[in-house]
Parts: C-alpha cells; structure tokens; sequence
C-alpha cells in the first residue's frame, strides 16, 4: 500500500513540477483540449478550411462559366442512392435528366428525372486543369502585372460515368452550387485573413506605440485612428465600386478588397491594445525591465504584449468574423465580390429573390455554411481565450 501511495504521490509531484515548467504555448493547448465545445468547434473549422483549401480537388467541375451544365439549369440537388424500385447496386448512382419544355408551365424549361437511366459514381476521375498556386493579377503598370501558376493537377475526388452530379443543385445558369460552396469558403477566409493580417498588423505597433510612449504623440494617433473610425464603410465602397476599373481582374478586385478592409478595421483593437499597454506600464516588472536597461522594443514584445495575450486572441478572432461579415454583406448589395469570383457573399446574392424560397431552397445551402463557419470562428476563439486567459483557472 505504501508503494503505491509513493508512486501516486510522485505522479501527482511530477505533474506540478511539468504544470510549472510549461511554456504558454503548451499551457494554452492544454486548457484548449479541456474545452469540449471550443474543441467540437475547432475540428468543424479544420473541415471547413481543408474543403475550401482543397476545393477544386473536392469538386467534379468547375464554378465558373466554363463548368456550367447547359442542360441542368436551376436543377435541384442530386443525392447518390444504393437502391430504388430496380433494385440494389454496390455502387452508389443518380438519375439521368431530361429538358424539355412543358405546357404547364408556359413552355418554360423544365428538368424531369428518368428513373430507368442510372448514372454511377466514379471516384478519382480526370477533370478540368487546377493550380494550387496560381497568382494571375493585372493591375496598373507592367510591374504589378504576375501571372504564376505552379502543382496543377487535373484529378477530382468524384464524378459520373456520363453527365454531371450536382450535390447542391444548380442555379440559374447552370453553375454547380457544391463547387462554388466550397470555393467561396476559402475566398471568404482568404479574404478574412488577408484583412486581419493588416489590421492586426497596423493595430499593434500603433496602439503599442500610442499606449507606451504617450504624450503629443499618443494624442496625435488617436486623433488619427478616431478619424478613420468615423468614415462611413458603405459610401467608402459604393465609391470604391466605382473607382475600379472595369478592366481589372477578379482577383485584383479581391486584394484591393481585403487590403481596405484591413486599413479600415484597425482602430478599435488598436485603441483596446492601447488601453492595456496603458494600463500595465506603470508595473513593477516594467519598471525593474527599464532600471535593467531593456529597450523599448524588447519590453513591448517580451514582457508587455504576453501580458495581454488572451485579449488580443480574442480580439483577432471577433475581428475574424467580422471581416468576413462585412465581405459578405458588401458582396451581398453588388459593392464586393462578384462573378466570377465565388463568395459567400456573391452566393448569398441569389436567395434575395421571392421565388427562391418557393422553387429553389437548394440556394439556401451556402447560407448555412455561412452560419455555421462563423459560429465555429467564434467558438474557438472564446475557447482561445479562456485558454489563454490565467485568471480563468481561479474562476473555475
């Protein structure tokens, strides 16, 4: 009994010891992993990214013009089956279709099921041309101009041994709503990042120099982030729609997008990184640092920023959200991202019409995985934060 009394005693001795050893990183992961819905939520992310990421591998066809099916225009979702009133197959099948006009409906198009033409599921087909680098802006001036495109690929996860499968239906033009869905998830985070990244960027070193310096140059950069606080973001974008050239790309038109979002969306975590640094330069610990001779630099980054890591987490992931929620609702009203760019946003466009919910509902689908992307974002950055945040072990 006394042996294993020592043991568990040691066990438990060990485990302070490698609790006071850790670095914040692996504090962090491991106050993360206790989290079951910040946990839930991250691996619902890590999908969400990984399909956007690798969307052109997941989809059968292009989500463009160039992939679009004539003859499946506004065609419902085509769910693969096993069995039906022929029998059981091994491999999973669809149905054929036929467009016809009809009498009914005012000799409109219409997409009608033949039920007798079974179409199987091919898995790692050969496709449409893809590149997982492919850099193609033209922007004003030769310098600007790069047109690079590197590891193209032709092999898609799926297909049919005849025609098409459209998972998520299709719209008006024909278009494949899966392979948009799944495109417009990665321009929607590139597009989030891209923003953050400046913002974040932009945030730190001027509310950090605001906050510890002070004085005329902490009231001069305060007058400068109210000022860009107090610019309306809507008109900024109907004017900015106009501005653009018509000739630009799409991918042009996206940078130029994210890049605005980023300037614009700094002064509120500025102003909040400001507020901390005010607040905990007057401590012991900086002072000992300043008597010690560290420089300014070195203070900031080794000893004021870890102090506040938690805030700033979560400030980027709620800036997160954001961002791609302004891109969506500017792409929503006509002043984002447009075809041919696939979005969140420009897919959102299509469920503003009355008929949509009466004939098409399958437009809804984007819709929900815009919800659920950005509840995940939101999830595990309250996770973050309380994993970051020391204070949360003394509440629990």
């Amino acid at each position: 009994m006394g042996f294993f009394f020592n043991k568990n005693k040691k066990s438990d001795q060990q485990l302070k010891e490698a609790y006071f050893t850790a670095s914040q990183v692996e504090l962090i992961r491991s106050r993360f992993k206790s989290n079951k819905t910040a946990m839930v939520a991250g691996w619902i992310l890590t999908i969400l990214i990984l399909m956007g990421f690798f969307s052109e591998f997941l989809s059968p066809y292009q989500p463009t013009m160039a992939g679009r099916d004539k003859k499946y225009e506004n065609g419902p979702p085509q769910i693969p089956k096993f069995w039906d009133e022929n029998g059981f197959s091994f491999r999973p099948f669809i149905y054929g279709t036929k467009r016809e006009r009809s009498i009914k409906t005012n000799f409109r198009w219409v997409v009608t099921v033949d039920r007798e033409d079974r179409r199987y599921l091919r898995f790692f087909v050969d496709g449409w041309e893809y590149s997982y680098i492919d850099l193609e802006w033209d922007l004003p001036g030769e310098f600007f101009d790069v047109d690079v495109q590197a590891l193209t690929f032709s092999t898609h996860l799926f297909g049919v041994d005849k025609g098409g499968i459209h998972l998520f239906g299709t719209d008006k033009s024909g278009k494949d709503i899966y392979s948009r869905t799944l495109l417009a998830i990665f321009t929607s985070l590139k597009c989030g990042v891209l923003g953050v990244f400046i913002a974040f960027v932009l945030a730190l070193i001027i509310g950090g120099i605001s906050g510890y310096y002070g004085g005329w140059l902490d009231s001069f950069l305060q007058m400068v982030t109210d000022a860009i606080r107090t610019v309306p973001q809507v008109p900024l974008f109907m004017a900015l729609a106009a501005f653009l050239p018509q000739e630009w790309s799409a991918e042009a038109v996206f940078f130029v997008i994210a890049t605005i979002l980023g300037f614009i969306g700094w002064p509120t975590l500025a102003r909040r990184i400001r507020t901390h640094v005010l607040s905990e330069r007057s401590q012991d610990y900086i002072l000992a640092a300043q008597l010690c001779g560290a420089s300014s630099g070195h203070i900031i980054r080794r000893h004021l920023l870890p102090s506040f890591t938690s805030y700033i987490i979560i400030d980027l992931m709620i800036t997160f959200p954001y961002m791609v929620r302004l891109e969506t609702a500017l792409s929503f009203i006509g002043l984002g991202l447009i075809d041919p760019v696939s979005s969140l946003g420009s897919l959102m466009q299509n469920v503003s019409k009355a008929d949509v919910l009466l004939n098409y509902q399958w437009y809804f689908i984007p819709v929900l995985f815009f919800i659920t992307f950005i509840l995940a974002v939101v999830f595990v950055g309250d996770g973050l934060r309380d994993a970051a945040d020391p204070n949360m072990i003394k509440k629990k």
